[in-house]
């Protein structure tokens, strides 16, 4: 692995004063950002570092003077003088936390503190209707929840009754449900929508120094992150105006039904994180998200590791979000042409397992042939990668505008179909341990879904460059734009509980292209029929 540059040196600086979470507070001048100075000068951890310094997630969004601020854009110096508040401060943090574990409404935690600053201001603003809610959401992603979930606790919130988050439920259980579901260990308490799960760059030691990935393929370290990231020297990317077609052409053949599918960017609000203690082990970029499989084989752990030993201290690695872009695994996109019969072709990225994948959806006899495409690395650990694409081919034949499907390996099972602009999502999961938080992450894998089919595509040019390097610019499905989702949860008793948020996202993604007429590219750039 590359070495580490050298330390960038300390100039003098001047400072500048204001109030945090009313107490009075001083940071360096050092011409950077709120957020800069919220996390590096004054470990403040609830404000989270998503895109920055896009300005475009809303995870970093605080108070300032009462008024809601995405911090990663602001500069410093605009808030001398002036009061900054943070969700660790919201006189009703509390009540929200509470409202959004009773829901659902956070799996992961990181995207929700920024989202209940937002929503607890708009909801003191005196307009309590869901239109409020969605407005105020169009400032802000989540990637997890699939968005219902987070109006729900809106709705508890204003109603003005009394939340309990744990009335007939368990925490263990639920706890159990979340890591089934997500694939990792998962926290399930109120605290966690405040930001308070333990995320690797939020649990950092003391005098540990921060390293971003350079130009030259190498590591630019800094004692901050600002300062890391101006020893990278990298300009900040941007959203493309090119098109992004599926990458692959068709087999030749005369098929029933084709499909093609484009580069999609998983988009994880967490960007791939990892710290170390010379001669430690280092931390999971798992923390508390799975991010649907685009961390199993992160490289910042290694990285972390070397870095420490290199440098004498402790070294938190950190990936910017075009890091992620342009490094983190994608799903393999590829081009499928099957007969009548379910006999077929398909061609798709080269990815270790994905022939399995492809083969293991039943009714199908599929001819598997790895391509090498010009593009960002493709991975087979992604969400249903290949088993989901081969379900909406299977699904594609049978015309049945009712899709059921069982992953091929959990036994998790989901039947879906569309009702007006209503998903209709029926799932089986063994033993629910925690209909909440089952809900929560069928309803995100049926957003992730519709994405996928309908909107979400990353632009690579045709030397393999990724294009859309922001995070608005991959087509994920905001509030307003997602359709209702209404889960049933079947009882399976005492079998083993299996995740079925996979087959969750399968059966969705195959009900649409199915009610859209199996159009072969996706994404398809249609909407459901209200």
């Amino acid at each position: 692995m590359p070495s580490g540059n050298h330390l960038p040196p300390h100039g003098e600086t001047s400072s500048l004063s204001f109030t945090l979470d009313g107490v009075a507070v001083e940071v360096p001048d050092d011409g950077g950002t709120l957020l800069g100075a919220l996390r590096d000068h004054l470990g403040v951890r609830s404000a989270k570092d998503g895109c920055s310094p896009q300005g475009q997630c809303g995870c970093c969004t605080v108070l300032v003077d009462g008024q809601p601020r995405v911090a990663c854009v602001t500069p410093a110096r605009r808030i001398a003088g002036r009061a900054v508040t943070t969700v660790d401060a919201l006189p009703d943090a509390g009540r929200w936390a509470d409202a959004f574990c009773a829901t659902g409404g956070s799996q992961c935690g990181f995207c929700t503190p920024g989202i209940v600053v937002r929503l607890s201001a708009a909801a003191a603003g005196g307009r309590h209707d869901r239109g409020a809610c969605e407005r105020a959401l169009l400032a802000h992603l989540c990637r997890c929840t699939g968005w219902q979930p987070i109006v729900d606790a809106w709705e508890l919130v204003v109603a003005g009754d009394a939340v309990e988050p744990w009335a007939g439920r368990d925490r263990a259980a639920a706890a159990r449900r979340a890591s089934i579901e997500g694939a990792s260990p998962q926290a399930v308490e109120p605290e966690v929508a405040l930001g308070r799960a333990p995320f690797a760059a939020d649990t950092i030691p003391s005098g540990c120094l921060l390293a971003v990935p350079d130009a030259a393929g190498g590591w630019a370290v800094g004692e901050t992150l600002a300062a890391a990231r101006a020893a990278a020297g990298k300009v900040q990317g941007r959203r493309s105006t090119v098109a992004s077609p599926p990458p692959i052409e068709l087999p030749a053949g005369d098929w029933a039904l084709a499909l093609r599918t484009s580069w999609v960017e998983p988009a994880y609000l967490e960007t791939d994180a990892s710290w170390c203690e010379p001669g430690g082990q280092p931390s999971t970029t798992l923390a508390n998200g799975g991010a649907f499989g685009g961390k199993v084989a992160s490289p910042l752990p290694a990285a972390a590791q070397d870095l420490a030993g290199r440098h004498g201290r402790p070294v938190l690695a950190l990936w910017s979000r075009e890091d992620a872009t342009r490094l983190g695994p994608k799903r393999p996109p590829l081009a499928a042409g099957v007969d009548r019969g379910g006999a077929g072709v398909v061609r798709v990225a080269r990815a270790g397992g994905i022939a399995a994948h492809l083969r293991s959806i039943p009714g199908l006899d599929l001819d598997v042939e790895e391509v090498d495409v010009h593009g960002p690395p493709a991975a087979v650990d992604l969400r249903a990668a290949g088993w989901a694409e081969a379900a909406l081919l299977a699904a594609g034949l049978s015309g049945d505008p009712q899709v059921t499907v069982t992953d091929p390996f959990t036994g998790g099972r989901a039947t879906a179909r569309l009702d007006g602009g209503t998903i209709a999502l029926r799932v089986e999961a063994g033993a629910v341990l925690d209909e909440v938080v089952l809900r929560s992450y069928c309803t995100g894998a049926a957003h992730q879904a519709l994405g996928w089919v309908t909107t979400e595509a990353l632009a690579v040019a045709p030397d393999g460059e990724v294009l859309d390097l922001t995070v608005r610019s991959f087509g994920i499905l905001r509030a307003v734009d997602m359709a209702r989702v209404d889960v049933e949860v079947v009882d399976g008793g005492g079998a083993e509980p299996v995740r079925a948020s996979d087959a969750a996202f399968a059966a969705v993604a195959a009900a649409v292209w199915v009610a859209q007429g199996c159009p072969t590219d996706l994404p398809t750039g249609r909407k459901l029929d209200p």
